[in-house]
């Protein structure tokens, strides 16, 4: 029985050098069941991350070879490839002629996403409302959002009968 996690991080910006890493959501799944677990502020350690993921057999993300699991290895210094199989649903999208982003992607399948109005430059004022104002309702949109994208990964993988 394959235990998998769906994985999707939010940062402050696009370079791993310069911006932040705000959120590392993950989804466990095994024989159906799925829980959802986001890291943030305390919890975003390579520990308590290495915990969440014991005993996965495999990583989900998209653009993660190339954004996600870099990020996560410059600020946390854990190498997620060398340490999990690692597949990136952007390839099998391109190979079934879904091109951009995953919300691009979500559209020609229609996969459904409650919060349309936010994107990564939303997330990125939703977490300096929260840090700058104590804003408690934006880091629930936050991590709201987050959820949608790790859920969404799971429907995605099966929308494209990938392993």
């Amino acid at each position: 029985m394959k235990y998998r996690a769906y994985l999707d991080i939010e940062t402050t910006g696009l370079s791993r050098h310069n911006a932040d890493l705000t959120v590392i959501g993950i989804v466990l799944e095994k024989l159906r069941k799925t829980k959802v677990v986001q890291l943030f502020e305390n919890d975003l350690c390579e520990q308590r991350l290495l915990i969440v993921l014991d005993g996965i057999d495999e990583i989900y993300t998209y653009n993660g070879s190339r954004f996600d699991l870099p990020f996560i290895q410059a600020k946390l210094g854990v190498d997620l490839k060398a340490c999990f199989k690692h597949t990136d649903l952007m390839y099998d999208c391109w190979r079934n002629s879904l091109k951009g982003g995953l919300k691009a992607v979500e559209r020609q399948l229609d996969i459904v996403r409650h919060l349309k109005e936010v994107d990564g430059h939303v997330a990125v004022k939703l977490w300096y409302d929260y840090i700058n104002n104590s804003n408690k309702h934006a880091l629930i949109t936050l991590l709201e959002y987050n959820r949608e994208d790790i859920l969404n990964l799971r429907v995605l993988r099966r929308k494209l009968g990938v392993a």
